[in-house]
């Protein structure tokens, strides 16, 4: 089933509302709203890797406003627990039974805050609810609910007490982003008052209908020759003579899946080369391990993919249509 030209226009509209009310609190960062956006409907997740005092934690509370969702904040810590996270079971001597007390992951915005600064163990807590919606307690599965989305930040600057997250958890990511700090205009604007508080958003979708506009960006056409063009890609990620390991399956179901819901933001039934160019850089780079050598010229994975995009030649809209 493909989605109709009708439902494209509703889904571009209603999108754009959503981005709006989002950024009437996080001012002059629309790029990296419609990113985080994007993931949400196409069920993924988004590692802001940032200084602190850019608007993170404004970013998930307008997120979750305006989708009539819940929100929550973990701080992450060296002595944090996975059971802090995904919830513990108790037992009640009144009821001589268990019970299970839901961690702060049951939530539709999950705001991970400094994700690094936890070990391993802990942030390992993560990896089955990101991947498959769900945690496993005692051997008992509970569904965390749609929409989900963990939005996770790291100080990119500070390495004291952080632990460096391991390459399985980064692949879990469907996107990395940076909100950095606003322009001149965007400051001013700040610093007169002009930033909504996030408690003050109106609602736009609820979560129902989002999930709604989740099932339509599914319904996207995606031609043949678009689909080969993003295999392309990821093969050229993993013969790059920088790169030690390239882009994953998950990675390019990843880009996929986010390219089809950027064009019905546009309003297109269809998907084309422009859109997967749109993406690429947020959706593959994190999941490149470079060789030591090219980390140590200076070389980073943003430009290792802006490359990859121009040896790589694209079908032409035409074509892919």
């Amino acid at each position: 089933m493909t989605i109709t030209q009708e439902q494209a226009t509703w889904f571009a509209q209603t999108f754009g509302q959503i981005a709006d009310n989002v950024e009437r609190a996080v001012l002059g960062k629309r790029h990296v709203v419609e990113l985080v956006l994007t993931a949400m409907l196409s069920e993924g997740h988004v590692l802001l890797e940032d200084v602190p005092g850019t608007g993170k934690t404004s970013l998930a509370r307008a997120m979750a406003q305006s989708v009539q969702g819940t929100n929550t904040r973990i701080q992450f810590t060296p002595d944090l627990l996975p059971g802090d996270i995904t919830g513990i079971t108790v037992y009640d001597q009144k009821s001589g039974a268990f019970e299970f007390h839901a961690g702060p992951v049951f939530a539709n915005i999950v705001l991970a805050d400094e994700i690094n600064r936890a070990s391993p163990k802990t942030q390992a807590a993560l990896l089955e609810v990101m991947e498959e919606g769900r945690v496993t307690i005692d051997g008992v599965s509970r569904q965390v609910g749609v929409p989900f989305l963990v939005l996770a930040t790291q100080n990119p600057v500070e390495q004291a007490g952080t632990y460096r997250l391991p390459e399985a958890q980064l692949d879990r990511f469907m996107m990395r982003a940076s909100l950095g700090y606003p322009d001149h205009a965007a400051t001013v604007r700040i610093l007169d008052g002009a930033a909504v508080a996030t408690a003050e958003l109106e609602p736009i979708i609820t979560p129902q209908a989002l999930v709604g506009m989740a099932d339509l960006a599914r319904d996207v056409y995606i031609d043949a020759l678009v689909l080969d063009y993003i295999a392309r890609l990821v093969d050229a990620s993993r013969s790059a003579d920088e790169v030690r390991l390239g882009v994953s399956i998950r990675g390019a179901l990843s880009l996929t899946r986010a390219t089809r819901t950027r064009a019905a933001s546009q309003g297109r039934t269809y998907a084309t080369p422009d859109d997967v160019k749109a993406l690429a850089v947020p959706v593959l780079s994190h999941r490149l391990i470079l060789h030591p050598e090219a980390e140590f010229d200076g070389v980073t994975q943003e430009a290792v993919v802006g490359q990859v995009l121009l040896d790589v030649t694209p079908p032409s809209r035409r074509e892919a249509v």
